[in-house]
């Protein structure tokens, strides 16, 4: 089972059953002891437990793959745990290229910024994933639009997300509002 809760913008706690994560980590957030944080900008020199570049790591039974933009100014990531791929989108959101969403694989999960709408939609159409989690990252007005692009106008916010790989819609999409 994976648990997922929001931490404010982009920035999700994921929880597998022997690992917590930040991912796409922002300056100032402060992760717990032992936990790998996964930021969506490069550091020269990153500390331990720290991923900050495009390449493929496993880590503490964890397989993360981190995706360039931007000629690597940028970092997305697929996480495979628990029998499942998840995929957490940079922000701001920007285009795709086919080969970058090639990258992203089958996705069951996505964590996709409302930053951008329009390239939202685009986004979530090719990647199709079974459950769709929008964050909040381009304010109110915005959010609200992403919302509605995706049929979640008024959908309640959780606190957190627990989905275990048998529990995934086999038809549609779930769409999940985080509570921030």
């Amino acid at each position: 089972m994976l648990t997922f809760t929001s931490l404010g913008g982009a920035t999700v706690r994921m929880q597998t059953r022997k690992q917590a994560l930040t991912v796409l980590a922002e300056n100032g957030i402060k992760p717990a002891e032992g936990e790998l944080v996964l930021r969506s900008t490069p550091q020269e020199q990153p500390e331990d437990r720290i991923i900050s570049w495009p390449g493929e790591y496993d880590m503490c039974g964890v397989s993360i793959q981190g995706i360039g933009q931007k000629e690597g100014a940028a970092v997305s990531y697929t996480i495979d745990a628990a029998g499942m791929r998840c995929a957490f989108l940079h922000s701001p959101l920007i285009e795709w290229t086919g080969e970058q969403i090639e990258q992203l694989g089958d996705v069951d999960i996505l964590f996709i910024p409302s930053d951008s709408p329009k390239i939202m939609q685009k986004l979530i159409d090719e990647i199709d994933p079974r459950i769709l989690v929008v964050l909040n990252t381009g304010g109110v007005e915005k959010y609200a639009e992403a919302l509605k692009v995706c049929g979640a106008t008024g959908k309640e916010p959780v606190k957190l997300l627990e989905v275990k790989a048998g529990s995934l819609p086999q038809e549609g999409r779930e769409v999940v509002v985080l509570e921030a």
